[in-house]
């Protein structure tokens, strides 16, 4: 039976969005999205692309359909930190994570499982033994007559090397060295960090060049930073919903209203091009340096609810390779961490299932959205043309709650689609500390008239 479960779950996100070995990746619509990132330096501390290859089919079992990896090149020794996003060849793959045939066994074992592989890319910065330094000094921003390192949003990151993106040779190279994950390796495409330190018209030159190099494959693009609406037009199909993120912490952390997440996704989208979707997660490699989501909302049982409520208001979402374990102590990216993989199973199953929901029925990722938020209650209507109608209720609290039902869900015939369970509403709804509900209406909407 639990094959026969992973099988459908598979069919269904075929249809959405994958990687074969025939025609390659397809792209329907970057609501459908299930991202894991994967950093190596939580799977293995040597050798660990084959670590993660080896967990190919748990990392499937989640429902995932895109793997993200962060950078796996050489990493500069000179004013080095270890960080991966120091980087000193574009076209090489760091002895520390293995070897380029190991990255290409990766993206093939992904593939043939209908993952899309997408990669870590720096293109604001190199480390400061990078070939480019001596090969071509004028590729870099200077002062004086020297070569700085990079002051972004008042950071100031002193291992790295800054671009010049009035060289038009620099930006060739850079797109040469894009396209060779794509045509020699089989990439289906990029997370570009830092991306709104570059600019917005290099974007748009790569991507149209890295989407002909491709063809007949689609590619996925990811923009991290906060970005402009006029930057998704470059060409990204997704970019991160980093106030969504803040907007998690101040409701479930600090105790702001919950009607500060509808705001926020609102707003968030208001300024998105349309066919845009925003990334949406409650942790990363950024965030989880400082705290992984079991501490930074109270407990266990508020990260999933905090999950669903990111999943669930609008497409998009991201799982940080760790986080469904439940691993509970800060991870340093700039060094190796392990990872007890067979912790905590319940949180995996619920991961697991949560996701497995978010694939099966389309409506909960990209249907109408129909708001109901109080205070304590997230709570949402999503539905859509067919007339299947969903009702997301989330206890942002760490207290029990209650949530007045609106009067199109009190009294009504639903199922619980997380336990499977039919049930009938009454019109409140009791809520146990950080509890979620998601019901499906056995009830279809009315077809509007023609």
């Amino acid at each position: 039976m639990k094959r026969l479960l992973l099988l459908v779950q598979a069919m269904i996100m075929a249809l959405c969005v994958g990687a074969t070995e025939g025609d390659g990746f397809r792209l329907a619509n970057a609501q459908d999205v299930v991202m894991y990132q994967v950093n190596p330096r939580v799977f293995a501390p040597h050798n660990s692309l084959r670590a993660v290859a080896a967990r190919a089919d748990s990392i499937k079992a989640l429902g995932v359909n895109v793997v993200w990896v962060m950078p796996i090149y050489p990493i500069g020794e000179v004013k080095s930190k270890n960080s991966p996003y120091s980087i000193r060849d574009y076209k090489a793959v760091a002895p520390e994570f293995g070897t380029i045939d190991d990255f290409k066994h990766l993206v093939k074992v992904c593939h043939e499982r209908g993952m899309a592989v997408i990669l870590d890319w720096v293109a604001n910065h190199t480390a400061w033994d990078s070939p480019w330094i001596t090969e071509h000094p004028e590729w870099y921003v200077q002062k004086n007559g020297e070569i700085v390192c990079v002051n972004f949003d008042n950071q100031v990151w002193e291992d790295v090397a800054d671009l010049n993106y009035d060289n038009h040779y620099m930006r060739l190279a850079m797109i040469d060295a894009m396209k060779y994950w794509v045509t020699e390796v089989g990439l289906d495409g990029f997370r570009c960090d830092v991306a709104d330190g570059v600019p917005t018209d290099f974007w748009h030159d790569a991507i149209a060049e890295l989407r002909a190099a491709a063809r007949p494959r689609d590619i996925l693009m990811l923009a991290e930073g906060k970005v402009k609406a006029n930057f998704t037009t470059g060409g990204f199909d997704m970019d991160y919903g980093w106030n969504y993120k803040d907007a998690l912490v101040s409701v479930f952390v600090k105790g702001a209203s919950a009607q500060k997440l509808i705001d926020t996704d609102r707003e968030e989208y208001a300024s998105l091009p349309e066919g845009k979707v925003k990334l949406r997660f409650t942790t990363n490699h950024d965030q989880s340096t400082h705290a992984t989501p079991v501490k930074e909302f109270i407990n266990a049982r508020g990260a999933m609810a905090a999950y669903v409520s990111a999943i669930f208001i609008h497409g998009g979402a991201l799982i940080y390779g760790s986080q469904e374990v439940g691993y509970p102590n800060p991870i340093n990216f700039f060094h190796y961490v392990p990872v007890n993989w067979m912790a905590n199973p319940q949180t995996y199953r619920e991961y697991q299932k949560l996701i497995g929901l978010y694939n099966q029925y389309p409506a909960l990722r990209k249907g109408n959205m129909t708001p109901f938020a109080t205070a304590d209650v997230l709570a949402f209507e999503k539905s859509d043309a067919d007339g299947n109608r969903f009702l997301v209720v989330a206890n942002v609290r760490n207290k029990a709650g209650r949530f007045s039902l609106p009067a199109a869900w009190a009294h009504a015939a639903c199922t619980n689609i997380y336990t499977g369970k039919s049930t009938k509403t009454g019109e409140t709804l009791r809520l146990k500390p950080f509890e979620y509900v998601i019901l499906k209406s056995l009830t279809p909407a009315p077809s509007p008239r023609g």
